[in-house]
């Protein structure tokens, strides 16, 4: 009598738990207001490992327009994009225009095997756990954000962008 008590008196605090457990998780995604970095805004600093294994601070490139983009080996949109970024950084790295290509948590050897492919060589900063990820609120990817020399984002493009897009999108971001 009293074990079947003691069970369920453990049952009902365990099932109580899960319960607000759930409630919680419901109030944080529906009920709490995520910062969305928009145009106008500072761009958020973080710091990253580059595929080097060198630190790199967003903060640190400030005079310069950055180009930040988000990515991962396995988007389509994102492989057709890349050779244009490269042919574009070429042009623009010398005119104080920076890109940042963001990995979205993927392991070195897919990294590295992807920028071999398509001859890569603007930096690609990891974000393992996602943390920056998070901090811009990156849902689609690709997702490419322009930051001009004072650390303004001037716009956020969502989606696939052509070699003129892009090259576009560097000149206005030129200092």
């Amino acid at each position: 009598m009293k074990t079947k008590r003691s069970r369920l008196i453990l049952r009902t605090s365990l099932l109580l738990i899960m319960a607000l457990a759930v409630a919680y998780a419901l109030y944080l995604n529906f009920f709490t207001e995520k910062i969305r970095v928009q145009p106008g805004d500072p761009a958020p600093d973080f710091v990253l490992e580059n595929m080097e294994g060198k630190e790199v601070q967003l903060s640190e490139l400030k005079g310069k327009g950055v180009f930040l983009n988000f990515w991962g080996t396995w988007c389509k949109p994102c492989e057709k994009e890349m050779p244009f970024m490269e042919r574009q950084y070429n042009y623009f790295k010398n005119q104080g225009v920076e890109v940042l290509a963001v990995n979205i948590g993927e392991s070195d050897v897919a990294i590295e095997t992807f920028a071999k492919r398509y001859g890569l060589t603007f930096p690609i900063l990891k974000d393992k756990k996602s943390v920056v990820t998070e901090t811009y609120d990156i849902t689609p990817i690709p997702t490419t954000f322009l930051i001009d020399k004072n650390g303004i984002v001037t716009k956020v493009i969502t989606g696939s962008m052509t070699e003129r897009d892009i090259s576009n999108y560097m000149e206005e971001i030129k200092p």
